[in-house]
């Protein structure tokens, strides 16, 4: 029986280089004997996850993610919730800027042709998949990441246009800028192995290596072991902040007192004290999630993807 494959593609993501290479990419998909067709994502909210969940209630054997981290993310949540019978395979082409879900599964990140050419492999894995439950009764998914805290806007508060122009430069500007006006939150964070209750600047879950383009952040990550990467950041002065974000460059503030890093497969966040009113969110995959407080699941071997 023909397999059958549906590229989902963003036709804006990074430089609008998807649009001219599609029928290079389903070309592609055919060779490695994929009955291949494409969906151009429109400005519609939900586009691209929508279709990933037709897709794959039509019994598509393959969905492959053309675009950002948040058009894969979009892709992997239309597909996340489903039986396992009705999951099809992934691959993913990276046409964004920082695209680290693509660096951490080892594709190519710089021509789509070459990403797409990862399929002819064959080379595949079970990954993870984050999944984040909150309170209004809502589930949201991710593959790479889940911050809150001020420090957090750093992976959302840059402007699409910057990250194009500057890549993951932009996110040390950003925190530069940022520094002065930091905020502390008080959080009650309980995991595997303990809970933390306290004032906190960030904290990160983390499912790659890869975080805003820094390989090293969470250095022990692996990418189907079951466990999220927890980094917790204690509150410090602007100064201390910025040699942590320094020693992060090269994976040594793992082993720093301000920071707790271990691994978990459950996280439950809530805000308490003075702040548990407050309309603080929660990043997923460089996204704004929703509201405190929050139960996070770590999805063992959820889908499974083409890698490089």
């Amino acid at each position: 029986m023909t397999k059958r494959a549906r590229l989902i593609y963003n036709p804006v993501s990074g430089h609008e280089q998807m649009p001219k290479n599609v029928a290079d990419i389903l070309d592609i998909l055919e060779q490695a004997g994929y009955e291949a067709s494409a969906f151009r994502t429109t400005p519609e909210e939900f586009s691209a996850q929508n279709e990933a969940t037709r897709a794959a209630k039509e019994g598509f054997d393959l969905v492959v993610a053309a675009g950002g981290d948040g058009t894969i993310n979009e892709v992997v949540s239309g597909i996340a919730f489903l039986e396992e019978d009705e999951r099809p395979r992934m691959a993913i082409i990276p046409a964004g800027t920082t695209n680290d879900y693509a660096r951490a599964l080892s594709i190519p990140r710089d021509d789509v042709v070459a990403a797409a050419k990862v399929v002819l492999k064959n080379k595949v894995q079970k990954m993870d998949v984050g999944r984040a439950d909150f309170n209004d009764g809502t589930s949201k998914y991710f593959v790479n990441i889940a911050a809150a805290g001020s420090l957090a806007e750093l992976t959302y508060g840059v402007s699409s246009d910057v990250k194009s122009a500057l890549g993951y430069a932009a996110y040390l500007i950003k925190g530069a800028e940022m520094l002065p006006r930091l905020s502390e939150c008080e959080m009650r964070l309980t995991f595997d192995k303990g809970v933390y209750e306290g004032k906190l600047s960030l904290f990160l879950l983390g499912m790659t290596n890869s975080i805003g383009g820094f390989e090293k952040i969470m250095p022990n990550a692996e990418l189907s072991d079951g466990y999220f990467q927890l980094i917790v950041v204690k509150p410090s002065d602007p100064g201390n902040l910025l040699r942590l974000m320094a020693l992060a460059m090269n994976g040594k503030h793992v082993d720093d007192p301000n920071i707790i890093y271990t691994k978990t497969r459950t996280l439950k966040a809530e805000l308490i004290g003075n702040n548990k009113h407050d309309n603080l969110s929660v990043n997923l995959d460089g996204e704004e999630g929703g509201s405190f407080p929050v139960i996070f699941e770590n999805l063992k071997q959820r889908i499974e993807f083409y890698i490089g």
